[in-house]
């Protein structure tokens, strides 16, 4: 990513929005320090659907079932 000081910025910021324009960000810099990040707007994303995801995702009886190895490693060879 391109790193631009503020006085390049001023000077040229029609030419490096058209870049961004393209796609390609660039960083801001104040006396070699990164300030601002400039890249391409993203928009909105739309607003979440509650229940969108309703018999897409499974989730397994036992998902919190104690995992021996695990239990291994945390409790070492003590009785349960």
């Amino acid at each position: 990513m391109e790193i631009v000081n503020i006085q390049e910025a001023k000077t040229h910021l029609s030419r490096l929005l058209r870049r961004v324009k393209e796609g390609e960000p660039f960083v801001i810099a104040q006396a070699g320090h990164p300030v601002a990040i400039v890249s391409p707007y993203q928009g909105e994303a739309p607003p979440r659907q509650p229940g969108s995801m309703r018999g897409k995702i499974r989730i397994a009886e036992d998902f919190d079932a104690p995992d021996p190895e695990i239990e291994q490693l945390f409790y070492g060879d003590e009785p349960l």
